[in-house]
């Protein structure tokens, strides 16, 4: 496995569920990331007017406020338009995928997430993220 220095990332995790938002922050802290995480959609817009982030992954169900209108709001917040914003979803029927690419997310990825494939699928997503591999250190 690659390893990637993320030290200038600033991720936007957002899941209603504790132990899903410790999942991808334990994993993109291995790559030193910058992982800032919110409960909800709105806890996020919040958060992100202090934080610009780099990268955005978003839960679909969530109380208050879902996915969906989270993106809605994303999209039409200056300077954040741009931002790559990944569903993550255990929504993995026929046609989900689809419906959710239809709406505007730059990708999709169905959980439960795995550490082996995250970045790879975050660089499928969004490869304009994917930085050169750190250099190894010498001993």
């Amino acid at each position: 496995m690659d390893m990637f220095d993320l030290s200038t990332w600033n991720v936007v995790a957002v899941d209603d569920e504790p132990d899903n938002l410790e999942v991808v922050e334990e994993i993109l802290l291995i790559y030193d990331a910058n992982v800032h995480t919110a409960c909800g959609g709105h806890e996020a817009l919040q958060l992100m007017e202090k934080v610009k982030p780099t990268l955005i992954l978003t839960d679909l169900s969530m109380p208050g406020m879902d996915g969906y209108q989270f993106l809605y709001k994303v999209r039409h917040t200056q300077g954040l338009e741009s931002i790559p914003v990944i569903a993550l979803t255990a929504h993995a029927m026929a046609g989900d995928k689809e419906r959710i690419l239809a709406t505007g997310f730059s990708g999709y990825m169905s959980k439960p997430l795995r550490m082996a494939n995250l970045l790879t699928d975050i660089f499928q997503i969004a490869p304009s993220l994917k930085p050169t591999p750190a250099q190894e250190e010498s001993k």
